[in-house]
């Protein structure tokens, strides 16, 4: 090290001397307090220096607390305890003893709670109730544990903004929450205390929005790869005797894929319709849907994420079909047998626009698809309008699935007509994943003719069937 990097260290460190007091000037009001220097603390520290806060932090060894933010002061835990009346226990459950002592110091002072466990029901009580159990004359709130280090650092632009508290003195609570909103977080209230447990089991569920549309997709990839396994692969093997198992990787890979991924997309835009056909059944939008469709509803975005992701697995297996060797030894034989044959093949022009038009709609079905992963960012979704993201996730989404199954249709064409197509009388896998975007797109269709469209939207509007002759003197006409 250098003597200059060494005086600029020394510089850094002097506002972290253990025997400096918390500055005066600042009032208590515009001071706080962390107790602890690990990761979470340094960056919370340094996230609170930003927004304009005297920050003193409360350690064991405050001689060794050399990596603390620029500007910070650190302290003994009872000096520091004393320097401001809102802290953060930044530590984990397993150290809270040394706040024991600290009793008296911390009476009359908010603890605000960052603590999360390792599981689920791992202690007896939440480690807020049990913090409130050792200094019960403080104020203990539990908040902030569902933001991460990085994404403290990461400052406000993040998306992930939101915090949860709960706590059982409201003026405690307010203190925090103007914390929060100074650092540009949007602070909640969940209640009491006895929330404490539920808070901190968020930060521990993995992609609760996501198990049942990931369960779909794996039930899904899981039927239709057996399902035509048996009607190519063991089919051939069974009836002619050829060995085509190395088509599994990547050609019934590829047909799995866009399956998939059409099936999961109309799974994105069915509870919709059924929700639109609901409301003209009961004349009404103010009555609850069943708890499975709404939970169906809330899982569309993972739902169209996942089939954008089948989409892109699509894209990529037929971007490499040129290269395979299967591919590129077929080509070169049948070359090379029209050259020994002395034959050669018409252009056939309904093949070409066949196979122009397929391609065509299913680039243009991917580029939408595209479009619809984009604005569902909330980097994207945010700067928009609800009208704007309607019409995006809405209009263009239907259009999507049209473009879509015309793209699969086309694939198709007139296969269907030839037995050869049916495998031991089976549908190949193309027709069954027909059926459910055609059923939505003929709904759809329906819902947006003018005398069904019409009534939806004086119903979301507010409107109720039978209402006008409950209230008669509400339908009639005003006269001027």
């Amino acid at each position: 090290m250098t003597g200059q990097e060494r005086s600029e260290e020394k510089s850094e460190c002097v506002s972290l001397s253990p025997m400096m007091e918390a500055d005066p000037a600042l009032p208590e009001s515009e001071r706080v307090c962390v107790f602890g220097t690990g990761d979470l603390g340094h960056s919370l520290g340094l996230r609170l220096l930003q927004a304009g806060y005297g920050v003193v932090f409360g350690s064991r060894r405050p001689h060794s607390s050399s990596r603390l933010p620029h500007g910070a002061q650190v302290l003994g835990h009872a000096a520091a305890a004393q320097s401001a009346h809102l802290i953060f226990i930044a530590v984990q459950r397993e150290h809270y003893d040394f706040l024991v002592p600290l009793a008296n110091q911390l009476k009359g002072k908010v603890l605000v709670d960052l603590s999360n466990n390792l599981r689920k029901n791992q202690y007896p009580e939440a480690n807020a109730e049990y913090l409130q159990s050792l200094v019960p004359g403080a104020e203990v709130v539990k908040g902030f544990n569902t933001l991460s280090a990085w994404s403290l650092q990461n400052g406000p632009s993040d998306a992930n903004r939101q915090v949860y508290i709960c706590g059982e003195s409201a003026e405690a609570k307010e203190a925090v929450i103007a914390v929060a909103t100074k650092l540009g977080l949007s602070a909640l209230d969940r209640g009491s205390i006895s929330v404490a447990r539920e808070l901190e089991d968020f930060p521990l569920q993995l992609f609760p929005q996501w198990r049942l549309p990931l369960r779909i997709a794996i039930g899904l990839s899981a039927a239709f790869f057996f399902y035509l396994l048996i009607r190519y692969v063991i089919y051939a093997y069974v009836t002619q005797g050829k060995d085509i198992s190395f088509r599994i990787m990547v050609s019934l890979a590829n047909q799995v894929c866009p399956i998939v991924s059409l099936i999961m997309l109309s799974l994105c835009y069915l509870p919709g319709v059924l929700a639109s056909f609901l409301q003209l059944y009961r004349g009404t939008k103010y009555r609850r849907f069943p708890n499975w469709l709404d939970r169906w509803m809330l899982c569309r975005k993972q739902l169209g994420l996942l089939s954008l992701g089948f989409a892109f697995l699509h894209v990529l297996y037929t971007l490499i079909i040129p290269i395979r060797y299967s591919v590129m030894f077929w080509v070169t034989e049948h070359t090379v047998s029209l050259i020994r044959e002395n034959r050669t093949t018409e252009f056939d022009t309904t093949t070409a626009w066949r196979s122009d038009s397929y391609l065509s709609l299913g680039i243009l079905g991917f580029g939408l698809y595209v479009l619809l992963g984009i604005t569902s960012l909330p980097s994207v979704s945010n700067a928009l309008s609800w009208r704007e993201f309607s019409f995006v996730q809405s209009k263009l989404g239907h259009l999507t699935l049209l473009l879509c199954t015309a793209h699969t249709y086309l694939y198709g064409w007139n296969r269907f007509l030839s037995s050869s197509t049916y495998k031991w009388y089976t549908p190949p896998g193309y027709m069954l994943c027909l059926v459910l975007p055609s059923v939505v797109l003929l709904l759809k269709l329906l819902l947006i003719t003018p005398c069904v469209d019409r009534t939806i939207t004086r119903i979301r509007q507010g409107w109720e069937r039978g209402a006008d002759q409950r209230n008669p003197k509400d339908s009639q006409p005003l006269i001027p």
